[in-house]
């Protein structure tokens, strides 16, 4: 059970603090990985399942400060200032997902 605690460690540690195109696409990429193990959490037992709901609205304003990050209107300052905000959000709520998963072995 341990397993998605690790995973979820790993990625919050992958997570990019810097606006840049490279980090635009692994910043992306690590939502969908952090998407795909709180799915699989959620589907552990009727626990997880309440617990894990409040998570997913947040992904969507997630990705949308990341995809206005990468939009040619805005100057480099408000990239980096909504790419942070991104990136502090996510790391954010990986971190309250990891406490509420726990060890893996709650039920309701």
């Amino acid at each position: 059970m341990e397993q998605h605690k690790d995973q979820l460690q790993e990625l919050y540690n992958r997570i990019p603090r810097r606006h840049s195109a490279e980090n635009v696409l692994e910043i992306n990429n690590i939502i969908d990985d952090y998407e795909n193990i709180l799915g699989r959490i959620e589907s552990l037992n009727g626990y997880y399942e309440k617990a894990t709901a409040s998570f997913y609205p947040s992904l969507d304003a997630i990705r949308t400060n990341i995809k206005m990050s990468n939009s040619s209107k805005h100057a480099k300052k408000a990239k980096d200032s909504l790419f942070d905000e991104a990136s502090g959000m996510l790391k954010d709520d990986i971190q309250s997902l990891i406490t509420v998963y726990g060890d893996g072995t709650k039920s309701a």
